[in-house]
């Protein structure tokens, strides 16, 4: 009998042993319940970090990104750099100490990127760039680019007011609020718009200047503009926010927005597609926010190790006031 009970111990310690482990099993089938791709250890940590929260535009886009990342059950390390390079630069240092799977980033600026992104290359964090582009030569230091054509956008807008100037006498003298000085956005819209626009020597750009994307910069700036020069027939903003602050300083200056100025904006935001519906604006070309499926998809994608284009645009359009009119009720931002 003794040797019995001696047998029997090494088999109850296993037994134990053996439960512990089933208890631990079903307990990581329980993580499942969080939306993690599999257990804890198997989920994908992005860290993305935003431009800031200038706008409207970028509100619905960070909106798009963290409900994104929730429900794809990836784990969002997200951080707001205000706008300013350096905390970019920053956060994505700190990404790269924390060990995250993919780095995601929307640039500040086009330029000063190749640094911090060969630091993320070293270590062997694939990086998505969204909604702006950088224009390093080194391509490898990133993996793929999701957004929006910006030279398309100030393409259209040009073209549109070629179409609608044909009838016009004399000089067309059109103001232009830029977007933040160095910024993908604001380089390429500018020079889609210039493009278009030379296709007849009556429309003239009297004024350019940033205002930042921002509701305030845009009435400040337009201000300065109705101060400066008698008489503006058009505004071309490089969104709706900056075109919405200058329809307050076109109306306390006594004009009315949409009739004594044209008013072309980019984005498409609810606030500019009810301006553009009421008349105040004149037409919109769309830059949509909503990437954070894509770009959910894409971190799944780089993590595993898949190839991806190198590119992907979102598809979008223009609006007039009837079509404004006709999309607001199911607009999703």
């Amino acid at each position: 009998m003794r040797n019995m009970r001696m047998s029997l111990a090494p088999r109850r310690a296993v037994a134990a042993l053996a439960a512990v482990l089933l208890a631990g099993s079903v307990a990581a089938c329980g993580n499942s319940d969080t939306g993690a791709s599999g257990g804890g250890d198997d989920k994908i940590v992005l860290g993305f970090s935003q431009v800031g929260a200038e706008s409207g535009w970028r509100t619905a886009n960070t909106n798009s990104i963290k409900e994104a990342a929730a429900e794809a059950g990836i784990e969002l390390k997200f951080d707001d750099a205000q706008q300013k390079q350096e905390n970019q630069i920053k956060a994505i240092r700190n990404y790269i100490q924390q060990k995250v799977d993919v780095i995601g980033f929307s640039p500040v600026v086009e330029s000063g990127w190749d640094t911090v992104l060969k630091e993320a290359k070293d270590a062997g964090i694939p990086v998505i760039l969204t909604d702006r582009a950088v224009d390093s030569a080194d391509k490898s230091l990133y993996k793929t680019f999701l957004g929006s054509d910006f030279v398309k956008e100030g393409r259209l807008s040009g073209e549109w007011l070629v179409e609608n100037s044909k009838d016009a006498t004399g000089d067309v003298n059109i103001v232009e609020l830029q977007g933040t000085t160095g910024s993908a956005p604001a380089n390429d819209r500018k020079k889609g718009f210039a493009e278009a626009i030379a296709a007849d020597p009556k429309l003239k750009v009297i004024a350019s200047q940033s205002g930042d994307f921002t509701r305030a910069g845009g009435k400040q700036v337009m201000e300065q503009f109705l101060k400066a020069h008698p008489k503006i027939d058009v505004l071309f903003a490089h969104n709706d926010d900056m075109g919405l602050g200058a329809l307050e300083a076109i109306t306390a200056a006594g004009k009315e927005p949409g009739k004594d100025i044209t008013i072309i904006t980019i984005d498409a935001v609810k606030d500019g597609m009810q301006a553009l519906a009421d008349g105040k604006f004149n037409f919109i070309a769309e830059c949509s926010p909503l990437l954070g499926p894509q770009l959910m998809e894409l971190a799944k994608k780089v993590h595993a190790g898949e190839e991806v284009p190198p590119r992907i645009e979102t598809e979008e359009t223009t609006f007039t006031q009837e079509q404004a009119k006709a999309a607001l009720p199911d607009r999703k931002y």
